[in-house]
């Protein structure tokens, strides 16, 4: 966390002392299509997987801490728009600009996960932050980024991917 600051706050000093436009953009919670589970990756294919698989979902703490998940196909784009535009230099939020809560993100995986989980809560993880929500504003008064992937479309969409990916079958085009 510290040397991403770190490498922003330098590329930023160094487009105010010399002729330079840097663009730094800040993805929150991405997921999407080709994103493998692994232990410690994001909430979005830990949950998929293992309720496809039919094992425990285990949610850290009460599970109404919220986050704000962006779609990779948004995030492409974001980063098409912020390379096109001219002129800009500074800091960016990418994300879809909306909370939600850990809990419903659950539900929502269920709702599409043709899985039979149960949900243990466990303790809160040290640290962890209880929410987060992006400002997505500047990006989009600055290079018109707005996100167009709702999170129902991009878990439904991820959802099938992963039912492929551990079939082993392809994904319908």
């Amino acid at each position: 966390m510290i040397s991403k600051l770190c490498g922003e706050k330098l590329a930023l000093a160094y487009s105010k002392l010399y002729p330079m436009e840097v663009v730094c953009l800040r993805y929150f919670n991405v997921y999407g299509p080709n994103q493998r589970y692994d232990a410690y990756g994001n909430a979005i294919p830990v949950f998929v997987f293992r309720m496809l698989r039919g094992e425990t979902l285990y949610i850290y703490g009460d599970g109404e801490q919220t986050r704000d998940f962006v779609h990779v196909a948004d995030v492409v784009r974001a980063n098409l728009l912020a390379a096109g535009a001219e002129g800009i230099s500074g800091a960016f939020n990418i994300a879809s600009g909306n909370a939600v809560k850990v809990n419903e993100l659950v539900r929502l995986i269920a709702s599409y996960g043709y899985g039979n989980s149960q949900v243990e809560h466990t303790s809160k993880r040290p640290g962890d932050v209880l929410h987060s929500l992006a400002d997505i504003s500047l990006a989009a008064g600055t290079f018109g980024y707005t996100p167009s992937v709702s999170l129902a479309e991009g878990i439904r969409d991820y959802v099938t991917w992963s039912r492929h990916e551990l079939s082993g079958s392809k994904p319908p085009l």
